[in-house]
Formats: C-alpha cells, sequence, structure tokens
C-alpha cells in the first residue's frame, strides 16, 4: 500500500508541475487541524511528509492560524508546539485577525501564484479549495498522509491550457523572455519582416569559362594517317590479280 501511495502522489505532483509550474521546495501551508490528527496519530510531519511526496519540502502557517489554535484552549495546546516550528507567512490579518480556514484562502487569492499546498482536515476548508484550481489539497487518513487527486476544476483548467485556449501566466513569462534573447521586436511577432537591402546577384557576377582550344595535330600525327590509308589500299590492290587468274584456268 505504501508504494501504490507514493506512485499516485508522484503521479499528482507531475501534473501540478506540469500544469500549473510547482517547482521544489514545495510549500506547505499547514492549519490547526492538520497538527492535532498528526498528533493523535503520532506522525512526524516534518520527518514523514517529504519522503511521501519525494521532494524538498517548506512548512509553514500564518499567524491567524496560530492565534485560532490558542484560542482553542489546552486542549490544542501539542498542535500549538507543531504548528510554532513552521515558518510564518505574512498575511494581510496583521492588525485584525481571522479564522485559520480565512486566512489561508486569502493566501491563495485567484490563482495561487505563490504554489502553496494547502494541508487541512477541515471539511468546509477542503470543499473550498476544491474550487480553486491548481492548489492540491494533503490531509490524514488511517494514521497515514495522503495527497488527494486533482479536482475537477484543476482537471478542467489543465484542458484548457492543453487545448491552446489558454497560456499559463508561468508560460507566458518564460516565452517572452526567450523572444527578447532572439532579438524579436514585435513587428516580426506579427508576421511582418524587415526589408533588407537586397544586393546583385551572385550568379550574374560569375566570370564565364572560356572554351578550350584543341591543339592543331603535329606533322608525326598527319604521317601516321596517311600510312594507314596506304596500307588499306595496298591489300584491296593484292586480291584482284589473283581472282583473274583463276577465272582464267578454270576456262
Amino acid at each position: 500500500m505504501k508504494i501504490r501511495r507514493q506512485k499516485q502522489a508522484k503521479k499528482t505532483l507531475s501534473f501540478y508541475k506540469y500544469n500549473f509550474g510547482f517547482r521544489p521546495p514545495l510549500q506547505v501551508l499547514v492549519d490547526g487541524t492538520f497538527c492535532q490528527a498528526a498528533l493523535t496519530n503520532k506522525i512526524q510531519i516534518k520527518e514523514q511528509l517529504p519522503k511521501y511526496l519525494m521532494d524538498d519540502v517548506q512548512l509553514c502557517t500564518t499567524r491567524c492560524v496560530l492565534k485560532e489554535i490558542e484560542s482553542l484552549g489546552k486542549e490544542l495546546y501539542g498542535a500549538k508546539l507543531i504548528a510554532q516550528r513552521f515558518q510564518v507567512r505574512n498575511c494581510s490579518h496583521l492588525k485584525n485577525p481571522v479564522g485559520g480556514s480565512v486566512c489561508l484562502l486569502s493566501m491563495l487569492g485567484e490563482s495561487n501564484p505563490h504554489h502553496y499546498f494547502i494541508a487541512t482536515q477541515d471539511q468546509a476548508l477542503a470543499g473550498k479549495v476544491k474550487k480553486k484550481a491548481g492548489v492540491p489539497l494533503l490531509f490524514i487518513i488511517q494514521n497515514t498522509m495522503v495527497l488527494d487527486k486533482p479536482s475537477p476544476r484543476s482537471v478542467a483548467s489543465a484542458q484548457t491550457v492543453q487545448e491552446g485556449q489558454l497560456v499559463p501566466v508561468h508560460h507566458r513569462t518564460s516565452i517572452e523572455h526567450l523572444k527578447e534573447e532572439h532579438g524579436l521586436t514585435k513587428d516580426e511577432r506579427r508576421g511582418k519582416k524587415r526589408k533588407r537591402p537586397s544586393g546583385p546577384n551572385p550568379l550574374s557576377c560569375l566570370k564565364k569559362k572560356k572554351k578550350q582550344e584543341m591543339p592543331p595535330p603535329s606533322a608525326a600525327e598527319k604521317k601516321r594517317k596517311r600510312k594507314r590509308k596506304r596500307c588499306r589500299s595496298g591489300n584491296t590492290g593484292a586480291t584482284t590479280p589473283e581472282l583473274e587468274i583463276k577465272s582464267m584456268n578454270m576456262s
């Protein structure tokens, strides 16, 4: 079961990395309910979560989450000690703290630009997280941590990107950067080509080759030709008298 869970987690992580630009270290926002569940099930989050996700992990929380745990009293004292070990990220509720779930949703924004994971046991918060595209969800079940499958909203958003109807922000910026490096201007992007000064045709500039004249035949070659002609004529003249003598004898 452990190998099967890791394979599923690897597949889910590949989905978020390819479609939403997630990169290590993976930032995981943890709330009080997740810390309490880890304490109850004797799960060491700092040790076990990087092994489960097979990557570097940064565990973090917010001041609103810490104050919410403090307000719940001694029952969550152990969860408070666990949450205090994580990095505290600045939220927009410094003067007026809000509930932990409200704070975590505000950290995600509309498109989760900082690529946060959400680790919670709060079903209401998990339902709201699933309505946002590109937000991985972690929870604890049967003494194990589980990375939830991509939500239908995330799958639909990824399909829209693959069909070419929408380009992700991180892909768009990389494309623009590459175009600037190669010196592409706005006119060239629209299909207009710069006019370059035209020069003469290089083939027309080539010099014409002179025809090589055959040298006149020498005197020795002329003598050879004459000798060949005389030999041929002598052979034909020798055969005619012999034919006449044979004809006379037969008569």
